[in-house]
């Protein structure tokens, strides 16, 4: 197996697509550094850099892109710091709203909201970002960390975030997408994937959060089935942070000692991965469990692939509804795979790990807990065709290089 801790180090970038007139406007940190990066922001024309000096932007207010074709580039995650510890609204640290651009080599510290957010942001790149809530795991942080959203073409790529509400590195409604070589720890999720076609998420560590990895479809979205994501080549291992998101949120009925989640999706793969130290289950396959009225809406699971894992010491300290008397009915721990058992034969959901896999033996997705019929289960079979590797434009891999 392949996967690595991802170099937070900045790299000498390569032009997006630069016009004959493209220039770099640097932006040093200190006095006036709100106006100034703002004023940037706003006169950068395509091809141009914004390039951030090093030291501490003390920042008040959000800021904003909505120039195509801009890279923001720093001194590195430890050296270009936009801080918004003193941010008087809330709202996110940055929003990106065009098309093409490359955020890189600089961090985002205590936003009152999202700390990035992109929204309907095609060719999209993330890369050598650290974002972090300094006061550690908190309700009160922002709820997302790096947040592309409605966007096709996502590139994230060595980033670090620590500490969000909801993900630290979320992707959603979107179409396209790689998240790798990034660090996700002390988050409630750290990475999902949400409503989102075509992503591969691998070379990842997700490590200390309330669940590693999540791949949910979710209903009342402008988009949904999700479908057609790999999780693979990542490290998943001892996510036991307390759940600290705000009630309400979805993500505050993921489970303390999560690996990996999938929730109401179609065709994914998890291979390869190493798990070891999630103290309610490496693996989780459910359906959407809250009413909802969307009649369009598919709540349950369809073809999910899972193979050659390494499954190290799990479900000994399960957090959901029914954990411990599964635990102590299994020899003191829940098997690393659960599977709520809907669909049965027809979801087709396989696994040749060579581990126990629970079946809850549940009718419907939205069955109490509390009438399921816990069995174990061999879950031999294949699934659909393997699912495409996931290739980004080649201005985009140039864009980090």
């Amino acid at each position: 197996m392949k996967w690595k801790i991802p170099a937070l180090v900045s790299i000498a970038s390569i032009a997006w697509a630069v016009p004959s007139a493209a220039k770099d406007i640097a932006v040093a940190a200190g006095s006036g550094a709100q106006e100034r990066l703002q004023e940037a922001l706003i006169l950068a024309q395509p091809g141009d850099v914004v390039m951030l000096g090093e030291g501490r932007f003390d920042l008040t207010d959000g800021l904003s892109l909505d120039v195509a074709g801009v890279t923001v580039k720093g001194a590195g995650p430890d050296k270009s710091v936009l801080s918004f510890k003193g941010q008087m609204a809330a709202g996110e640290g940055l929003l990106v709203t065009s098309d093409n651009v490359v955020l890189r080599d600089f961090a985002v510290e205590d936003s009152r909201g999202d700390a990035i957010k992109s929204k309907g942001a095609d060719n999209i790149v993330y890369h050598n970002i650290r974002v972090e809530w300094t006061g550690g795991p908190k309700e009160t942080n922002g709820a997302y960390g790096i947040y592309p959203v409605e966007s096709e073409n996502v590139l994230i790529d060595s980033v670090l975030v620590i500490g969000a509400s909801d993900a630290g590195i979320y992707v959603g409604q979107s179409r396209n997408i790689i998240v790798r070589d990034s660090i996700a720890r002390f988050n409630v999720a750290g990475i999902e994937i949400e409503n989102s076609f075509n992503a591969d998420v691998h070379d990842n560590v997700a490590t200390k959060n309330t669940g590693g990895i999540l791949v949910f479809d979710l209903p009342n979205l402008p988009q949904q089935g999700g479908h057609n994501v790999r999780v693979f080549d990542n490290v998943v291992v001892e996510n036991d942070t307390p759940n600290f998101a705000p009630k309400g949120n979805i993500v505050a009925s993921v489970p303390s000692g999560t690996g990996v989640m999938v929730m109401a999706n179609r065709d994914i793969e998890i291979f390869d991965n190493v798990f070891d130290g999630n103290g309610s289950s490496n693996i989780m396959i459910i359906g959407y469990r809250q009413k909802f009225d969307d009649a369009k809406y598919q709540p349950t699971v369809r073809n999910v692939r899972i193979s050659d894992n390494a499954h190290g010491k799990t479900g000994f300290a399960p957090q959901f509804a029914g954990g411990e008397m599964l635990a102590a009915a299994f020899g003191g721990s829940v098997p690393p795979i659960i599977w709520d058992g809907v669909g049965g034969a027809e979801a087709k959901v396989y696994s040749s790990d060579e581990v126990p896999v629970l079946n809850l033996g549940l009718a419907k997705s939205d069955q109490p807990i509390e009438t399921a019929q816990p069995a174990l289960a061999k879950l031999a079979g294949d699934a659909a065709p393997k699912l495409p590797k996931i290739v980004m434009p080649a201005a985009m891999e140039a864009a980090i290089r």
